[in-house]
């Protein structure tokens, strides 16, 4: 229930019967504490308890884990395997996850390997965090072999393959999933999550059709009434398809109010159709809801920015600045060994940075004969076309390709590269430049889905 204060209330009468030292007590008691976000009286009570078991360990590893306290967990659950402690499904099911979110692909696939020794990679608990962790890391090939060796699926492990097979634009899959689940996931039956999963391969994919016959069979067949996120992904759908009207109607005509994502997914339909006007309307609505999140004013900024109203986004940016709110910085990644590498645009603070610049050159030039134009429109500041150019050439996505390209020469494997913010259109187009001209295979993770570019082609289609 995450009734904090019943569990402390309850806490007390341990105490006063002289059950705090029990285990079995003692764990549930970190387990409620945990579960309820206070993580803080839960390791107090995890470090005084005498005797601790798998429960107690894997409870507390979970805690940390829910909270994004990742480092924490990892720790924990090192600990945990000095003290000789038999760890259960649950708790390589909380590590996976962590290594997933943090995309600790080599560390992922070293607790893979804990679970087979320990017969735990048939639990559908471990399967769906490793399909998870797969997908998350850019493998979905290893996702689908999970998928498929676990012999008794759970509703989690359905939806992590749905979630999987929906960010890696293999939407003929997350449909043939369904109808699978539909006909022999024996008494696993479909739930939001299933929906969100499959709402989000129409939009991704611009299938407007099958995204309203979807939203419409969760409400008649299953009984499912959608909540705020269902109907977040039919107005993203509605507005990347450019269909911006039928998703103010859809707004409109919620019977909930609408919520910042439901706001958010407009905007960002207005700002990729370059309408400022619906866009400005949508903030208008937004401010009313109160404080929203630096994002929605980014959006809106952006939109402004991109008309050539750049008085407007100065203004939408002082607002956020008023606030005492920074917009979060674009960042991108590789993982090396066990070793991430993290570069923001522009950085030469990395130790290799001469050579990164020089593999940038070298492959820009390689990337113009081949036909590639910068397009400045995505430089979304009032500055000269040099310094746009300059601007857009070191964004942190391409420095970590140029990265990637001098640590991994060889042609055996797929560079991965992970960014915390949407990849912006001339970087997209960039890309797959690089691709073409370095012969190589590159797996670009952003906020919104997993991009594949190979021989000068992405996954998404260019629709993303």
């Amino acid at each position: 229930m995450g009734r904090s204060d019943v569990g402390k209330s309850v806490h007390c009468h341990v105490i006063k019967t002289g059950y705090e030292i029990d285990v079995f007590v003692a764990s549930s008691l970190v387990d409620m504490y945990c579960k309820c976000g206070g993580i803080v009286d839960a390791r107090q009570l995890f470090d005084e308890m005498p005797d601790r078991n798998v429960v107690s360990w894997s409870g507390m590893i979970y805690g940390y884990a829910q909270l994004g306290e990742d480092n924490e967990a990892l720790k924990l659950f090192k600990q945990a395997l000095y003290a000789g402690m038999d760890v259960n499904d649950f708790t390589f099911s909380s590590v996976i996850r962590v290594c997933g979110d943090c995309t600790l692909l080599e560390l992922g696939k070293q607790i893979h390997g804990m679970c087979f020794k320990t017969s735990f990679n048939s639990s559908s608990f471990v399967g769906s965090s490793l399909v998870s962790m797969y997908s998350r890391c850019g493998i979905i090939e290893e996702a689908y072999t999970v998928f498929h060796e676990v012999p008794l699926r759970n509703l989690g492990m359905w939806n992590a393959m749905l979630i999987a097979c929906a960010q890696h634009a293999h939407t003929n899959q997350v449909f043939s999933l369904f109808n699978k689940l539909q006909t022999g996931g024996g008494t696993v039956k479909p739930n939001f999550i299933t929906f969100l999963s499959l709402l989000y391969a129409c939009s991704h994919s611009g299938l407007v059709k099958e995204g309203e016959f979807y939203f419409e069979l969760m409400k008649t067949r299953y009984g499912i009434e959608p909540g705020a996120q269902h109907y977040s992904s039919m107005v993203d759908l509605l507005s990347r398809a450019g269909k911006l009207q039928e998703a103010l109607s859809i707004i409109n005509r919620m019977p909930i109010e609408p919520t910042e994502s439901v706001w958010g997914a407009f905007m960002t339909g207005c700002r990729i159709h370059r309408n400022t006007e619906l866009a400005a309307y949508a903030a208008d609505r937004v401010f009313q809801l109160g404080n929203v999140s630096p994002g929605l004013h980014v959006i809106l900024s952006n939109s402004y920015a991109a008309a050539g109203r750049y008085e407007d986004a100065a203004r939408a940016r002082k607002m956020l600045r008023d606030q005492g709110v920074k917009k979060e910085t674009g960042l991108s990644w590789v993982e090396e060994g066990n070793k991430v590498h993290t570069f923001a645009a522009g950085d030469r603070g990395h130790a290799r940075s001469k050579e990164i610049y020089e593999k940038l050159e070298e492959l820009g030039e390689e990337m113009e004969k081949a036909g590639y134009v910068a397009d400045t429109s995505f430089v979304l500041r009032a500055v000269g076309g040099e310094e746009k150019q300059q601007t857009i050439r070191y964004h942190s996505e391409r420095i970590a390709i140029a990265f990637a390209l001098i640590v991994f020469p060889h042609n055996d494997r797929p560079l991965r590269i992970m960014k915390n913010l949407r990849v912006c259109g001339d970087c997209h187009t960039a890309i797959k430049f690089m691709s073409k001209c370095s012969g190589r295979v590159i797996i670009v993770r952003d906020n919104n889905r997993f991009h594949r570019f190979e021989d000068g082609k992405c996954s998404c289609g260019d629709y993303w």
